[in-house]
């Protein structure tokens, strides 16, 4: 018999029913072994040594395990191609070999992107060796997250009490998070106005123009910055007279997008279906692990936790004729479109991009097996993958040029018709320009004014970062990798340093005191440059052209010596570097223009940063306890604050007294007063409730 070892059960199940009877599927949940959490763990001092440690999860399923192992000629390890999986093959072997369990026993070590029984079987008879490379750069990381962690975190636990922890990729999520919200806050809103004019013909045909050229000068955005400026414009064109002196057209294409990767199915699922990062990935994995379709488990989609944009030769192949067949041959390219040149940043490409795994399954065939959340998944990673394989759309895209009279100011009407939906019969761009702006039918010649139509605007802030973009903004930048985005995520948000708004991050206040702190003693760790170089890294001990012992020293020298001076270092120190660092975004600036902390309750003390296990940080004064004043590190929070200083009359309570709004330090709050009798009367019943009861325990007792 033989045992085939896969990371899931639900894979695991799917896997069971293509093979025979001489095979025994059985899953190892994940890893099952990690670095505890205590100082030891990996040690710089011994090679970088790990001790690792079954987890108490694991404890439950390993003795089936090693049950079946007894009794099998073969084990067949079976996880995923990726780094993940290797080190979960790795990690079995480890722990087998430790329990001296493979003794004369054949190891083979099987791989493939899709469950589904062609796949599964060529895998099987196609067995290969554990790639070490692999499981060298799953050591490096590892440890790099195990060092900066466990002597981080510790450090903030000391200088900023009730923090959590502190992470090598998260941390560096996080600092995208507050620099944003740093932009917003500082953004200084610019005035602009736009200008245009509506015309028509003889014919009462209409088409409101922009305005390219007024008086030979080319206009920009802040062309017009007030009122009196568009005034000036609209007194100077009133008057001319303009004429159409040109109308073209010309064909434009609109090219399909390439198959998904993870970052991208998750940017679309969000933007689409409203899906968060953990949802959209939980979904695809059941996808991908199978789904009972006429008592047949059938993996849907290839595997989902991929940057590779490349397609199969066999799915590409399959995707053609079912364009031809059932689409029509004016939907096929003549030659299939590549994407390998769109890859992002440090893609490793360990994995094709994520498709259906039978182009003939299509949406409305197993809409019926599938929930609703499936389905719209399903749906959208057919759709993109078959239209990846289609022809370009095609628009007519019509120009009309309106000239005054002396030549020297110029308006241009544009307008786009589909004239071929090409992709789009499949998978909508979702795109503002898919024909809008249809153009009349109109003649060269003079034209009149009809309306001048100004509007006022102002610069907007950058917007916050959702899931979707945040992904979008580290997978740019090389950091992270498909595996690790949705947990990124999630590890920011339940460790209290983002909330989620509106499918927004808002940093919290010890989310940005966390991100300063960082910034400010640990600048290097958290610098996209050094953090997506060290993947670089991380991807040359994979390809053979590093050392993982060497990566990992050339990290902790610098490293260790960083904690050491942080670790040296008084709270007070510590907060008085956040002062200074956060500057003009918590505190106030004067009439100069200068950063003001003066405290305006006693005018003696200064405004500090300050920090509490519960409440978190705060701005609060140095003459505490004489003086009690605080205040929201958010300089918002605190305009919002300063409005509730004096307390408000709300109304009247059932006793009569008035109901009064206030503001503490953790923020509003209803206050009203009790009267005396009332206090008297609850005091009373307590009272009598209390001598009841030990009145019933005295009869127990007897």
């Amino acid at each position: 018999m033989n045992l085939v070892i896969v990371e899931s059960p639900a894979k695991a199940k799917t896997i069971n029913k293509y093979l025979g009877d001489n095979y025994t599927v059985l899953a190892s949940y994940g890893h099952i072994r990690d670095l505890p959490s205590k100082n030891g763990s990996v040690d710089p001092e011994q090679n970088f040594r790990m001790e690792w440690e079954v987890d108490s999860f694991s404890t439950k399923y390993l003795p089936e395990i090693t049950d079946v192992e007894n009794e099998s000629s073969k084990i067949i390890l079976a996880t995923a191609s990726d780094g993940e999986g290797e080190a979960i093959h790795w990690h079995v072997k480890e722990y087998l070999n430790d329990k001296k369990l493979l003794k004369d026993k054949e190891i083979e070590r099987v791989v493939f992107n899709e469950i589904t029984k062609k796949a599964v079987i060529h895998g099987i008879e196609n067995p290969r060796q554990i790639e070490p490379l692999l499981v060298d750069a799953y050591m490096a990381r590892r440890a790099l997250d195990y060092l900066v962690g466990f002597n981080i975190s510790p450090i903030l636990w000391t200088k900023l009490p009730g923090s959590k922890s502190a992470g090598r990729v998260q941390s560096v999520a996080l600092k995208l998070i507050t620099e944003r919200e740093h932009e917003i806050e500082s953004f200084n809103p610019e005035e602009f106005w736009t200008l245009s004019i509506k015309f028509n013909d003889n014919n009462n045909n209409s088409i409101t123009s922009s305005i390219s050229q007024l008086n030979g000068e080319k206009i920009e955005k802040f062309s017009f910055r007030n009122k009196d400026e568009i005034n000036k414009a609209i007194e100077n064109i009133k008057n001319k007279k303009f004429l159409i002196t040109d109308i073209s057209s010309k064909v434009v294409s609109r090219n399909p997008s390439g198959p998904f990767t993870t970052s991208t199915l998750q940017q679309t699922a969000s933007s689409r279906l409203g899906f968060g990062a953990s949802r959209t990935m939980q979904i695809a994995q059941k996808l991908y692990q199978g789904i009972e379709i006429e008592g047949e488990t059938v993996g849907l989609i290839t595997y989902m936790r991929t940057d590779g944009t490349n397609l199969s030769v066999d799915a590409v192949k399959s995707f053609r004729d079912y364009i031809k067949s059932d689409l029509g041959k004016e939907y096929l390219p003549e030659n299939p479109l590549n994407y390998s040149g769109k890859k992002a940043k440090n893609a490793q490409e360990a994995h094709e991009a994520i498709r259906p795994t039978e182009i003939n399954r299509t949406p409305s065939s197993i809409k019926k097996y599938l929930s609703t959340d499936q389905i719209k998944l399903y749906d959208l990673i057919w759709s993109r993958a078959l239209s990846s394989q289609m022809e370009s759309a095609k628009f007519d895209r019509n120009t009309i040029t309106i000239n005054s009279d002396d030549g020297r100011t110029i308006c241009k009407s544009s307008g786009s018709v589909l004239k071929f939906d090409g992709f789009l019969k499949v998978y909508s761009s979702q795109s503002k320009d898919d024909d809008e702006d249809i153009l009349p039918q109109m003649s060269k010649g003079p034209i009149n004014i009809e309306a001048l139509i100004d509007e006022q605007h102002y610069t907007q802030p950058p917007p916050r970062y959702s899931e979707a973009s945040l992904v979008k903004k580290l997978e740019e930048l090389g950091i992270g990798r498909p595996s690790t985005y949705a947990s990124i995520i999630s590890t920011i948000a339940n460790r209290g340093y983002a909330e989620i708004t509106n499918k927004r991050f808002f940093p919290t206040d010890r989310g940005k005191l966390i991100s300063a702190f960082l910034e400010k003693l640990f600048s290097k760790y958290v610098d996209y440059n050094f953090t997506a170089g060290l993947e670089d890294q991380l991807d040359e001990i994979t390809s053979g052209k590093e050392s993982w012992i060497k990566v990992l020293e050339m990290f902790w020298k610098d490293f260790n010596n960083n904690v050491s001076e942080v670790k040296e270092k008084r709270t007070r120190e510590v907060l008085d570097l956040l002062n200074d660092s956060l500057g003009e975004l918590i505190f106030e600036k004067n009439n100069y223009g200068k950063i003001d902390r003066n405290c305006k309750l006693c005018n003696e003390g200064t405004l500090s940063l300050k920090n509490s296990f519960r409440g978190g940080a705060f701005i609060g004064c140095s003459n505490y306890p004489d003086c009690k004043y605080t205040r929201p590190l958010s300089k918002a929070k605190a305009a919002a604050q300063a409005q509730l200083a004096e307390p408000k009359f709300i109304g009247k309570h059932d006793n009569g007294n008035d109901i009064y709004l206030k503001n503490g330090r953790f923020g509003p709050y209803l206050q009203y007063e009790i009267n005396p009798e009332d206090i008297e009367e609850k005091t009373s019943k307590k009272r009598k409730k209390k001598k009841k009861k030990d009145e019933n325990e005295n009869l127990k007792n007897v």
